[in-house]
C-alpha cells in the first residue's frame, strides 16, 4: 500500500520490468510532470514517480515541510523497491531530496542507485543566493511565483485555484529553504548533473559543484532554457536520460548479480 500512495507507475506493463526511475518532482509540482518519461524510455525501465502529499491523489493530505521529512517516509518505500537496479532523477526541490536519499540509504546499508542524476539545483553544499521567500504576504509570494515560471498561469490568475494550492507551494518552498547539508563522504554512485542556459536561479559553477559530492564518475550537462528546462527541452533530456539507462542495461546483462556499477553501498 505504500508503494501504490507514494508511487505513480503510468505505464502498463506486459512483462517485469528489469530497471527503475524514481523520479522527484521540483517545488510545487507532482508525479505529472514526468507522465510521459515512462514513452521515451526503452520498455525494460519502469518510471516511477514520486507522488507527495498535498497534491493530486494526495490533495487532502498536509504537504511535508522539510526535506529530511520527505526523506524519513520515502526511504523505507525506495528501499522495499530495491530488488532491482534503479537511479533517481530529481529536479529542483527533487535533486536535493533524491541526494538525501542516497545518503540515508548507504547510512542504513541498502543497494544505492546507478547513477543520480541531479536537475536545476544548485550543489547541496553552496549556499542560496537568493533571499527566502516562503514567508512572503500573498500578494508577494505569488509575484515571484509569475518569475519562476514554473506555476501554471490558470492557477496563478485564479483566486480560488490559488487558495487550494498556496499551503502546498509554501510547504514545498519551506523544504528548499530550510534545508541545511550536513557533510559527509561523498556518495559511491555517478552523478548527471544538469542545469539551463538561462536560469539566472543556478550559476554554472554551482552546479558543476556536484562533483565533489561523488566519488563515482562525473559529467554535466546545459541544456537551453530557464529554470524549468527539462519542459522546454524535454527531449534533450530524454537523450541524456536514454544513453545513461543504456549503459546501465548492458551492465545488468554483462555483470554476474544483475546490478550496474554504484549500485551496492
Amino acid at each position: 500500500m505504500a508503494a501504490e500512495l507514494w508511487l505513480s507507475r503510468p505505464r502498463t506493463r506486459r512483462t517485469p520490468p528489469r530497471m527503475r526511475l524514481f523520479c522527484l518532482p521540483y517545488a510545487g509540482g507532482g508525479a505529472q510532470i514526468y507522465r510521459n518519461y515512462g514513452q521515451a524510455l526503452p520498455a525494460e525501465v519502469e518510471v516511477c514517480a514520486v507522488q507527495l502529499p498535498g497534491r493530486e491523489k494526495r490533495f487532502l493530505e498536509p504537504a511535508l515541510e522539510s526535506v529530511d521529512a520527505i526523506v524519513d517516509k520515502l526511504a523505507p518505500v525506495i528501499a522495499r523497491e530495491g530488488n532491482l537496479p534503479y537511479a533517481f532523477f530529481g529536479h529542483s526541490l527533487g535533486a536535493l531530496v533524491a541526494f538525501e536519499l542516497v545518503r540515508r540509504l548507504r547510512r542504513e546499508g541498502q543497494p544505492l542507485p546507478f547513477r543520480l542524476f541531479a536537475s536545476g539545483h544548485r550543489a547541496p553544499h553552496a549556499p542560496d543566493p537568493d533571499p527566502p521567500i516562503r514567508d512572503l504576504p500573498d500578494e508577494e509570494f505569488i509575484e515571484e511565483l509569475r518569475g519562476l515560471n514554473g506555476t501554471p498561469q490558470g492557477v496563478l490568475d485564479s483566486p480560488e485555484l490559488l487558495a487550494l494550492v498556496l499551503p502546498m507551494l509554501r510547504a514545498d518552498f519551506t523544504a528548499a529553504e530550510t534545508y541545511s547539508y550536513r557533510g559527509d563522504a561523498a556518495i559511491p554512485c555517478p552523478i548527471t548533473a544538469l542545469g539551463g542556459s538561462s536560469d539566472d536561479m543556478i550559476s554554472l559553477e554551482a552546479l558543476q559543484g556536484w562533483e565533489q559530492h561523488t566519488s563515482g564518475d562525473f559529467e554535466f550537462h546545459v541544456l537551453e532554457g530557464d529554470h524549468f528546462f527539462i519542459h522546454q527541452r524535454h527531449e534533450e533530456v530524454m537523450q541524456i536520460l536514454r544513453s545513461r539507462v543504456a549503459e546501465a542495461l548492458e551492465g545488468v546483462v554483462a555483470g554476474s548479480g544483475g546490478m550496474p556499477p554504484g549500485s551496492t553501498g
